[in-house]
């Protein structure tokens, strides 16, 4: 019975952790805009609301780990950087 719960518990974290895969395990905005030739007006709102993307999942990850002050900024400039792209 206990194996069954931990089994059951461990495939729901692992789901869980899929769901949210942070924006720096996908492609980062200009790849995914070079994978699509965007110019012009189309990629400067492609890499608007991609970056716009990133700063809301970038702020749930940072409240998800509690942080706040100083290493809430770091975390999350550090993680829409990585998301948009260098």
């Amino acid at each position: 019975m206990l194996a069954a719960t931990a089994a059951t518990a461990f495939v729901l974290l692992a789901a869980t952790a899929q769901a949210q895969t942070p924006p720096a395990a996908r492609a980062s905005c200009k790849a995914q805009a070079t994978e699509k030739k965007l110019h012009g007006a189309a990629l400067t709102s492609f890499l608007k609301k991609c970056e716009s993307d990133a700063q809301a999942s970038c702020d749930a990850s940072a409240a998800e780990k509690k942080l706040a002050g100083a290493a809430k900024t770091s975390f999350t400039k550090k993680c829409v950087t990585d998301a948009v792209g260098q």
